[in-house]
C-alpha cells in the first residue's frame, strides 16, 4: 500500500472510531489533578462529621484530620500535611481567632478558611486582614464551601459578595466614626459580647479568658471607642450595625 493509501485508511479509521491510529509514538502524559488535603477545626462533633461526609464526596478533596479547639488546630497544621484548614471561631480553650495568628506564623503555606456562625460584617474584614484566606458564614450553601476550598488551595483568596462590599465600603468611604476598625479580632470579639449585655465574668467564661484579662480588654475598648460605660458600647455597636 502506498503512502497516500495508508494516510487515507488512517483518516477513515479515525473518523469511524473517534480516535487516531496508534503510530508507535508515546502517548501524551495524563494530567492528574492534585488532591486538596483539608483539616476541619470545630468544637461540634456533628458539624465536623457532616462536613467530612460532604467533602469526601467531592472529587479531588480529602479530609485528613480534625480538631476540636484552637490549640488542637495549631498542633494539627504542624503535624499533618494540609492544604486548607476550615476554622471555626468559637472553640474552648484557645479560640479560632487566637489560633489564626499562630497558624499563619507556623504554617503560612496552609490556607485558612474561616467557617463561622458569626455574620460577615462582624469579623470577616479584620480576620482577612490578619491572614485568613476567606470567610464564610455557616448559613452558606455547601457547594460554596467546596468552591472556596478549591480557590484558596490555589493560593488565592475567596471573597464573597458580602465581604467584597464591606471591603469596598471601608476603602471608598472611610469614616472618622468607624473607630472599631482599629480593633484587633480579639478586641472586637470582647467588644461585641460586652455590647450584647454580657458581664465581664460571662465574657471570661465564654472566651476562656481570666476576669483580669477581660477587664484589661474592656479598659482598652473604652479608650479606643471613646466610651464611658457598657451602655456606650451597646449604643456604638447598634449605631454601626454590628449586632444582629
Amino acid at each position: 500500500m502506498g503512502q497516500p493509501a495508508r494516510e487515507a485508511a488512517r483518516a477513515v479509521k479515525q473518523h469511524r472510531f473517534g480516535e487516531p491510529e496508534h503510530t508507535g509514538a508515546p502517548a501524551p502524559a495524563t494530567l492528574v489533578a492534585r488532591t486538596v488535603r483539608v483539616g476541619i477545626a470545630d468544637d461540634h462533633p456533628i458539624t465536623r462529621s457532616a462536613l467530612r461526609s460532604y467533602l469526601e464526596e467531592q472529587e479531588g478533596i480529602r479530609v485528613v484530620a480534625e480538631a476540636c479547639s484552637g490549640r488542637e488546630a495549631i498542633d494539627l497544621v504542624r503535624t499533618q500535611a494540609l492544604d486548607v484548614l476550615l476554622l471555626d471561631l468559637d472553640m474552648p480553650g484557645q479560640s479560632g481567632i487566637d489560633a489564626l495568628t499562630m497558624i499563619r506564623a507556623k504554617a503560612e503555606h496552609v490556607a485558612v478558611l474561616i467557617l463561622s456562625g458569626y455574620p460577615e460584617h462582624q469579623y470577616a474584614v479584620p480576620l482577612i486582614r490578619n491572614g485568613a484566606s476567606g470567610y464564610l458564614n455557616k448559613a452558606c450553601e455547601p457547594t460554596e464551601i467546596v468552591s472556596a476550598i478549591r480557590r484558596v488551595s490555589q493560593g488565592a483568596r475567596y471573597i464573597t459578595p458580602a465581604v467584597a462590599e464591606l471591603l469596598a465600603t471601608q476603602v471608598m468611604t472611610p469614616s472618622p466614626g468607624g473607630l472599631h476598625e482599629q480593633l484587633s479580632a480579639r478586641e472586637l470579639q470582647v467588644f461585641l459580647k460586652l455590647a450584647q449585655g454580657c458581664s465581664a465574668g460571662q465574657v471570661a467564661a465564654e472566651l476562656s479568658l481570666s476576669a483580669k484579662t477581660v477587664s484589661t480588654y474592656r479598659a482598652r475598648l473604652m479608650r479606643k471607642l471613646e466610651a464611658r460605660s457598657n451602655s456606650d458600647l451597646t449604643y456604638y455597636a447598634l449605631k454601626h450595625r454590628l449586632l444582629d
